[in-house]
């Protein structure tokens, strides 16, 4: 025998089974205490260690100690009857093997009934109404036997004196928890009753998760009993939420209050019929927060689960079990959501979700998602409710409420909170679930401790384009807006139709979802744009500034990776943008559209018929797009027309006049860059007609020319940088345009 093994079995470490004293003298503090002495089992050490407070928590824990009261009796009984026949009680290795004497006693046994009382044939306590005990039994239908090995097996965890005992009962000092013929046994129960089958996957207690059954290679009966910790603290009176689940569970946020309004009231009414299965289908509502304002009118405790870490999750199945137990042990309700993240398509995916709507079997599921609900995926169909996008008041509402618990925990300093009024204004074209709100916030409120502060607009927009994920980013090149409106030079009537995309895209919810004026047809709640006019007319760059108006981010759609050779790739590509596009708060930038928008024409071969099918996509998909795109081409006569009633706006960007131009080129030069006296940008602006891009590559051409030379920008830099320009485009090179500087020019070899 090893030191280890030796050690384990030295009296000091567990009480000598050969002494008889120590297990027949109640009265000896290191034995069996007396069960009519409930401080016995209750305080094995120090008295504050273990005892509750007054109240109803601590009547619950007194009804514990009461019910492992009568436990400790029954194994008294038991270890005095092994006791009585042991033939060999001064053997401190008993246990470990078998003398030829006790090979012949074992043969010639019989399996009897065990010397303990029979179950039920003596008085046992039963547990006060409200009890956790009693509790516990009603919300796992538990019957009585199962309560009384529910109790035998997690002794151990409450005292250890249980586990000593255990260990001389088993006749193995290293197994100290019960075996399930053991806990047959203290039950008065033969190992071949039915009592057995209280340990199958389908009894109460395994498939409530009240139980573990370890050590599964060995016969059933010995077979070790192990109560999860997380039953043992809900009995001790401790609510706080299994460790398996953190990470991947949360309570509902501090502050959240039941709901009152109609949606709420009718998923909470919901909960309470049939399976208590309820599937919210996301229409750009709140679905997760509307889940947890209905299970807190119901009277229920929100968990709500990370659905992409529960998928992603090693153990999936162990978890589902923990969390149905908690949810049980709460009585709470559980959140799920997006359903979308557990790809319930897919075998493993659907596994997965009818393994959890199985295992809370009654406790409320709330489950949410873009994707209309599958008969498929469990075995019982949910109630579904459709989630409608929130009203400013709502939304402004919401805001509040995040941003002021946000700012108690980040330590904001007091100052007046954004009105409603502002918080509409400046939130209003965002689309946020509560988690990604309350994310939000969060981060606003730090920004603002940071420029000690109250929160702002521009914390609010900054925090908002956090929360956009990268998917989009892997299909689309992102651009954060840094340019304004006073950035732009463009007639008056292009200005406003880029003012009346930016007030579309604020106030979409409003008016295409709770005032319902795009009905029918499937049509979703985007706002698409087309913007015309020649290259260099300011097309992106105006994107650039809508964007910017709207706080939320351009994301430039690159064309390289959506056009594919392969017949329905470039669709394939193409639903995966307008996917992520409607998940984001952002703009969707179509490029040189007309190269993925054109026109459809006569079929003569199946490469005309392919090429109409890819636009009789982007007709269809167009429809339903919830997001916010643009459409920008220099060819509006190659787009096919079904797409012009499909747009919301259309904004003309014609070249640029001789005013235009002149605002133009001060803009590009900027004032950082020395000018020379003779500068005339009149000349430039009245007799080079360029737009502005063109113009913004005059200017820096010129720029890295004055950087050369060490001398201020004058003309002759201008003009040999508009004749770079001309080369570029292909455009002639006429004297009436450059007058004099044009001599010059050729005179240094540049014309």
């Amino acid at each position: 025998m090893t030191p280890d093994a030796r050690a384990v079995h030295e009296p000091s470490a567990v009480r000598e089974p050969s002494d008889p004293e120590a297990i027949r003298e109640p009265s000896d503090p290191e034995a069996v205490r007396e069960p009519s002495d409930p401080e016995a089992v209750r305080e094995p050490s120090d008295p504050e260690a273990v005892r509750e407070p007054s109240g109803p928590q601590a009547a619950g824990v007194e009804d514990l100690w009461q019910r492992l009261a009568h436990v400790e009796q029954r194994v008294r009984h038991a270890v005095a009857a092994r006791h009585a026949v042991d033939p060999e009680p001064d053997d401190p290795y008993r246990g470990q093997y078998l003398t030829p004497e006790a090979v012949e006693r074992i043969v010639a046994s019989r399996d009897a009934f065990a010397p303990v009382p029979a179950y039920g044939s003596g008085p046992a306590p039963h547990s006060p109404p409200g009890s956790r005990i009693g509790r516990l039994a009603e919300d796992f239908g538990l019957a009585p036997l199962d309560v009384e090995l529910l109790l035998i097996a997690l002794a151990p965890d409450v005292d250890i004196r249980f586990e000593r005992l255990y260990g001389y009962l088993n006749d193995d000092l290293t197994r100290r928890r019960p075996a399930i013929g053991l806990a047959l046994e203290l039950c008065g129960l033969p190992a071949a009753s039915s009592g057995r089958f209280r340990f199958s996957p389908s009894a109460p207690l395994v498939a409530g998760g009240l139980l573990e059954i370890l050590e599964a290679d060995r016969p059933l009966l010995s077979r070790v009993l192990r109560a999860p910790d997380r039953i043992t603290a809900h009995l001790l009176g401790d609510d706080e939420t299994d460790g398996r689940l953190h990470g991947l569970v949360r309570a509902a946020w501090p502050g959240a209050e039941p709901g009152t309004g109609p949606e709420a009231r009718r998923v909470a009414a919901a909960l309470g019929t049939g399976s208590g299965l309820v599937y919210l289908l996301d229409r750009g509502g709140d679905p997760g927060g509307l889940a947890v304002e209905a299970l807190l009118a119901a009277g229920r405790r929100p968990l709500v689960v990370d659905a992409p870490a529960l998928a992603a999750a090693p153990g999936p199945a162990e978890l589902v079990r923990a969390l149905a137990a908690e949810a049980r042990l709460s009585r709470g309700g559980i959140v799920l959501g997006p359903v979308e993240a557990l790809a319930p398509e897919r075998p493993e995916g659907a596994r997965l979700l009818r393994g959890l709507c199985a295992a809370v079997s009654g406790a409320p599921l709330i489950v949410y998602g873009k994707k209309n609900w599958d008969p498929l995926w469990t075995g019982e169909s949910p109630v579904p409710v459709r989630v409608p996008p929130p009203g400013p008041a709502d939304t402004a509402r919401r805001w509040r409420r995040a941003l002021a618990e946000a700012g108690a925990s980040a330590g904001l300093p007091a100052g007046p909170p954004p009105d409603d009024d502002g918080l509409i204004e400046a939130t209003a074209s965002y689309r946020l679930d509560s988690e990604q709100l309350r994310k939000a916030a969060a981060v606003a409120s730090r920004l603002a401790v940071l420029a000690e502060r109250p929160v702002d607009v521009r914390d609010l927009r900054t925090a908002v384009r956090a929360q956009n994920g990268a998917g989009l980013e892997r299909l689309a090149r992102r651009i954060e807006p840094a340019v304004g409106w006073d950035d732009l030079v463009l007639p008056s009537a292009t200005r406003r139709q880029l003012s009346e995309l930016a007030l579309r895209a604020r106030h979409r919810d409003q008016v295409l979802g709770q005032w319902r004026m795009r009905p029918g047809g499937g049509r979703g709640r985007g706002v698409i744009a087309l913007f015309a006019g020649e290259s260099g007319t300011g097309k992106t760059m105006s994107a650039e500034v809508v964007a910017a108006e709207l706080g939320m981010e351009l994301y430039v759609v690159d064309l390289s990776s959506v056009v594919d050779k392969y017949i329905g790739e470039t669709e394939k590509n193409l639903e995966r943008i307008f996917v992520e596009a409607s998940d984001v708060n952002g703009i969707l930038l179509f490029d040189e559209a007309d190269a993925i928008f054109g026109k459809r024409s006569e079929v003569k071969d199946a490469h005309d018929r392919h090429a109409n099918v890819e636009s009789a996509y982007l007709l269809q998909r167009m429809e339903s797009f919830d997001g916010i795109a643009v459409l920008t081409t220099n060819l509006r006569a190659h787009l096919d027309e079904a797409f012009t009633r499909r747009l919301d706006v259309i904004a003309e960007f014609p070249m640029p006049d001789a005013g235009q131009r002149l605002a133009l080129w001060e803009r590009c030069l900027g004032e950082a860059i020395p000018r020379d006296a003779e500068l005339d940008l009149e000349f430039c602006a009245g007799r080079f007609e360029l737009a502005g891009g063109s113009i913004r590559a005059c200017a820096v051409t010129a720029a890295y020319l004055v950087a050369e030379s060490g001398t201020p920008l004058g003309m002759e830099q201008i003009v040999s940088a508009v004749l770079q320009e001309y080369r570029k485009l292909g455009r002639l090179v006429l004297e009436s345009e450059f007058g004099p500087w044009l001599e010059r020019a050729r005179g240094r070899g540049e014309g």
